[in-house]
């Protein structure tokens, strides 16, 4: 195990490398699809939209019968959406609405804000121009294109594209299974009583709500003892049927932190100081199942809270994304301007919590240590700053939203 700092790029580097996509798909409905990770591309038997069809309500024509503002058509037919109109016979027009089919002879619809009704005739009072308000069949999605890659984790959107080209259900992988715990003889879980030097509980909520909130499906093992017996036991236990363990606290080099020589007796294990600030230690390897399946991945993060909710966003969620079958799984950053001096960097790399002000500028909040819980909710995102990298207000920083780190 190496005991000198590693760089944060390169650590994360090596998780994505190990991660081993799943291999096992299930056929699931399209509308029970949400958040899962599509297996296979999609490509359309269709074009979307099948017709060319109007953008507007108003009145087909042919351009050819429109020469002047005014010109007197007879109203041949009405075309609403979900039906098919008849030929446009010369010196007539057809009302239309948004979504109907073009009539065959017609290439332009006029806005029914620019028409005016005479009993059975219709005044055009615009000069259309050939192909005005009308969609294109085709146009949105052709014939035999690919509508959905593989590899993409579906929100509703997709899930509406495949809809419209017929997709009733949709090949998915299976969802990654998670065994979590918490190590820590100071840990209670809230509503019971809470003894002099013990704290409660809250990495075990955060972590499972950011993995069911990827889709995972998480086996929750509770706390587990400061003991190696008892942490042997527990990652015996998880391996058997997970494909990744996510445990919290226990990665230091304490004599009450029993997650490193665990899983080096019950597997192989890969431990890391990682160049980062929050979350310096975290630990990488694998666990045998006793029953000799294919065992569990293992990453152990930090106790502290901010820590642990740092490395997972920044380190366990790429892995989870790719163990997935997502292929595009790294957060993007955004440049925006600081609104606050940071004089004294770390040597490390620093992921500061902050959040986006009314005027655009980033804002700190201002106690950045491990233990505070409360900046990750005020937050709204993190500061990506180098290590070394001191931060005078109007400086461009590198700013990940929540909104890319979350799901």
């Amino acid at each position: 195990m190496n005991s000198s700092l590693r760089p944060f790029d390169d650590v994360r580097a090596a998780l994505l490398a190990a991660a081993e996509p799943l291999a096992d798909i299930e056929q699931v409905p399209t509308a029970e699809a949400l958040g899962r990770v599509l297996a296979r591309a999609q490509v359309s038997g269709l074009q979307v939209p099948p017709l060319d069809n109007s953008s507007m309500d108003g009145y087909a024509v042919s351009t050819a019968h429109v020469a002047a503002p005014g010109t007197r058509l007879r109203v041949g037919q009405r075309i609403p959406a979900g039906s098919v109109g008849h030929t446009l016979e010369p010196g007539t027009a057809a009302r239309i609405f948004t979504g109907a089919p073009i009539p065959h002879g017609a290439d332009a619809v006029v806005m029914q804000e620019l028409c005016a009704v005479e009993g059975g005739d219709v005044l055009i009072n615009h000069v259309p121009r050939v192909g005005e308000w009308v969609r294109r069949a085709g146009e949105d999605i052709a014939l035999g294109s690919t509508v959905l890659a593989a590899g993409l984790r579906l929100n509703p959107q997709m899930l509406g594209l495949a809809a419209s080209v017929g997709c009733a259900s949709l090949p998915v992988f299976r969802r990654l299974r998670v065994a979590l715990f918490s190590t820590g003889d100071e840990l209670v879980m809230p509503g019971e009583p809470l003894p002099p030097g013990a704290i409660y509980n809250s990495n075990r909520y955060v972590l499972r709500g950011l993995l069911e909130g990827l889709g995972c499906q998480v086996c929750d093992l509770g706390i587990v003892p400061d003991s190696l017996e008892a942490t042997r036991a527990a990652l015996r236990a998880a391996a058997g049927g997970n494909d990744l363990i996510v445990t919290s606290g226990g990665v230091s080099m304490g004599e009450e932190d029993h997650i490193k020589p665990a899983v080096s007796a019950e597997g192989r294990l890969d431990s890391w100081l990682v160049a980062m600030k929050p979350g310096k230690p975290v630990a990488f390897g694998r666990v045998n199942d006793p029953a000799g399946g294919p065992g569990a991945a293992f990453i152990g993060l930090p106790g502290n809270p901010v820590s642990s909710f740092v490395t997972f966003i920044l380190l366990v969620r790429p892995f989870v994304l790719r163990s997935q079958g997502v292929t595009d799984c790294l957060p993007r950053a955004l440049p925006l301007t600081a609104a606050f001096d940071w004089p004294r960097p770390d040597r490390r790399r620093e992921f500061l919590r902050a959040r986006i002000a009314e005027d655009g500028r980033v804002v700190l909040y201002p106690n950045q240590g491990p233990g505070v819980l409360t900046s990750t909710v005020w937050a709204d995102g993190v500061i990506d700053n180098p290590p070394g990298q001191a931060i005078v207000a109007g400086d461009r920083v590198s700013f990940i939203p929540y909104s890319e780190l979350l799901s």
